[in-house]
């Protein structure tokens, strides 16, 4: 369900360890303070502690926070680490992500402005 999740209109990974005993409270307050963002938008927020083998995600679904929570059996998520920084992931990115890549790939294709043909 995470790995294909499609209603958010952005996603935040938000950089660092967060303490995953905090719930849907704690995280959004994370969110509003820290990182100065509205939890309320259309918005999903994903959040990794130190193992870097489970991460928790946040989203306002109208009339009401979900908060989901997965755990990998082995391997780890190539999380970022600098600390008090919330990045906005591309659909691409996020996909990497939930593959297990690093969200910063060297060898992938930047997107280009197209130029003038004639």
């Amino acid at each position: 369900m995470l790995s294909d999740f499609t209603g958010a209109e952005k996603v935040y990974i938000c950089c660092g360890y967060t303490d995953l005993r905090q719930g849907i409270d704690g995280l959004s307050a994370l969110v509003q303070l820290e990182f100065e963002l509205d939890p309320f938008s259309n918005t999903l927020f994903l959040f990794c502690g130190r193992r870097r083998d489970r991460i928790k995600a946040l989203y306002w679904e109208g009339n009401g926070f979900v908060l989901l929570y997965k755990r990998l059996e082995s391997g780890s998520f190539q999380w970022p680490r600098k600390e008090s920084e919330a990045r906005a992931l591309t659909p691409q990115q996020y996909r990497w992500l939930m593959e297990g890549l690093s969200i910063d790939q060297p060898k992938a294709h930047k997107p280009v402005k197209g130029l003038e043909i004639v």
